[in-house]
């Protein structure tokens, strides 16, 4: 029903029905939704605006959530999940968690009990916004359906501007069903949210212009920041003008062309070693939307301890708090790198700095053992990039070795192809954000590279794959047991197996094992993922073999829907380069 009001055109709809025609507003496109008892209006609602919305039903909660993920990181929107009450929210959360780190635009929608018996542990109850408080950027609990459509609004708003990240609107189910006259042009109430940041003030450019022209070896370290305001081609034209080589954090992957002379690839933990020995050894640090996060810094005291620190960063929480910066900058890197592009000059004398990169590069290349009969992760990653290099891919990931090798080997040349879960480090995150990024871009190429650890941890949404028609494809990397944790038990204790192996046990002594060899597999690996995911309704292969790896992944590149490639890989490789944690540079372990 409509009526004018004031000069304003109103309607009366039921609070469900305000909530899915602001989501229309907003533009959304796409939400992934689990229905249950407290969020059956809304699914009612979303019926009746199939025809703006697409719905799609993961197969778990925090599956939709990842996926939300994957639509935003790839597209730069808001992602938008929907959850009911009670374990439906709280299977939200861990992706709420992964979201705040990497600082990704989503509105979480859960159902509520109803507002007569909150607090009364009625079934399915939790208070997921008090759950949520650490772990969010604003949090909403409605009560009352007149302040539907501005707390709808003000959620995007809130996710979107500043720094990003996820908001959660909780609705009670009797907010859903009861009515009122809305008014779409409702102004928000946000007193005290100020996201706009002034330009950087002109001293302070000519005070990094100056530091940049007196620099004899300066490095840009660019990271989440750049990638999630949008501003890839001013720093590749910062770069240009400068000449200055650039190091990316693993957020940061695309930033910069991975053939680009001037890329030093990803630096940290297991970045090149290029990259770290770069920053050990420059005078001048250019941090651009990054955190100073400690899988980067290592030992934060000694990382690019010789070096003048600049840091420009949207968040002002960010300046100073893991390394002190000489000239610490709040503003939004794109602005900022486009008014010193304006007025930047190159630094008088980097040349020998630049061919001591570049020598850098050619003397410590990622590397692995080509001569090794079988497949190795290296070899199947650094493979399916060749053979996809023309095909403008996007690349999802899991959590471990797979996911490093991935970054090390897989190259990125536009932003927003690779996505990854980087602050969290959540299992199970690289087939529902695939899934997400399918939706976003319908015809493109879209591959989770995965490991079976993390794998198995959200393998229920192959059938969200093949029933909502996702034909994302699956590289997995089956080696039989959590890689990463394995590395850290034969580096650091004394190759004693605490549960690590994912196979069946046919020793009398499961665990304790200092021998890894104990665990050598005997016929057919378990579980059998190519049954599995047949039985989901998508194809799948299994190759061993070495001469059979490219054809196997043309089969499951130009395989018409969801596939799943199982790689029989060994468990005993190292992700290489690695600075063990808190360590410095100099401890970094090559071989």
């Amino acid at each position: 029903m409509s009526t004018i009001a004031g000069g304003k055109q109103t309607e009366i709809l039921s609070g469900a029905d305000i909530l899915v025609k602001s989501l229309v507003n907003q533009g959304v496109e796409v939400i992934f939704a689990y229905p249950g008892g407290c969020s059956m209006p809304l699914h009612q609602a979303l019926t009746r605006h199939g025809d703006s919305i697409r719905t799609i039903l993961p197969r778990h909660e925090q599956g939709g959530g990842f996926a939300a993920q994957g639509y935003a990181r790839s597209t730069g929107r808001v992602g938008v999940v929907m959850a009911t009450s009670g374990p439906g929210a709280t299977n939200l959360v861990t992706a709420i968690a992964d979201a705040k780190l990497d600082s990704i635009p989503l509105v979480c929608i859960t159902g509520q009990v109803p507002t007569s018996v909150i607090g009364t542990d009625a079934f399915q109850e939790t208070p997921i916004v008090e759950v949520c408080r650490g772990i969010t950027k604003h949090h909403y609990l409605v009560t009352d359906v007149r302040d539907m459509a501005r707390v709808v609004k003000e959620a995007f708003h809130i996710a979107s501007t500043g720094r990003p990240g996820p908001v959660i609107i909780d609705l009670p189910k009797d907010v859903q069903l009861d009515s009122t006259e809305v008014d779409w042009d409702v102004a928000m109430d946000l007193p005290g949210y100020h996201p706009e940041r002034l330009p950087v003030p002109e001293e302070a450019l000519q005070q990094i212009t100056a530091a940049i022209r007196r620099a004899k070896r300066p490095v840009v370290y660019a990271g989440g920041g750049v990638m999630c305001s949008d501003s890839a081609p001013q720093l590749r034209e910062f770069l240009r003008i400068t000449g200055i080589p650039c190091t990316t954090t693993v957020m940061g992957l695309g930033l910069v062309p991975a053939d680009n002379p001037l890329s030093l690839d990803m630096l940290g933990m297991h970045g090149s070693a290029y990259a770290n020995y770069a920053v050990r050894d420059c005078d001048l640090l250019i941090a651009l939307g990054v955190r100073f996060d400690d899988r980067v810094t290592g030992h934060v005291e000694s990382f690019a301890k010789g070096a003048k620190i600049i840091h420009i960063d949207l968040d002002a929480s960010e300046l100073n708090k893991n390394k002190a910066a000489h000239i610490s900058v709040c503003g939004e890197v794109g602005q900022a790198l486009h008014a010193l592009n304006q007025i930047v000059e190159p630094p008088e004398e980097i040349g020998d700095w630049v061919r001591h990169c570049q020598e850098l590069k050619a003397k410590h290349p990622f590397r692995y053992d080509e001569s090794f009969d079988g497949i190795l992760q290296q070899h199947a990653i650094r493979t399916l990039s060749e053979m996809t290099a023309s095909m403008d891919p996007y690349v999802t990931v899991g959590v471990g070795q797979h996911q490093m090798w991935a970054a090390q080997f897989f190259k990125f040349n536009r932003p927003r192809t690779w996505h990854s879960s980087s602050g969290l480090g959540t299992m199970g995150f690289g087939l529902p954000s695939a899934m997400g990024v399918q939706a976003a871009h319908p015809d493109s190429l879209v591959i989770d590279i995965d490991g079976d650890g993390s794998f198995q941890m959200n393998i229920q949404e192959l059938a969200t794959c093949h029933c909502e028609q996702l034909p994302v494809k699956v590289l997995l990397l089956n080696n039989q047991h959590l890689g990463m944790v394995v590395q850290w038990e034969d580096r650091f204790m004394g190759r004693n197996r605490a549960h690590t192996y994912l196979g069946p046990i046919h020793h009398e002594e499961a665990s304790g094992a200092s021998d890894a060899d104990r665990f050598a597999y005997a016929g057919e690996r378990y579980p059998n993922f190519v049954q599995i995911a047949k039985g989901y309704g998508c194809g799948a292969a299994t190759v061993r073999r070495k001469s059979d790896l490219e054809a196997a992944l043309r089969e499951m590149i130009e395989y018409p829907g969801p596939f799943v490639l199982d790689v029989e890989v060994p468990y005993q490789e190292h992700v290489l380069p690695m600075i063990p944690s808190n360590h410095t540079v100099d401890d970094m372990i090559l071989e």
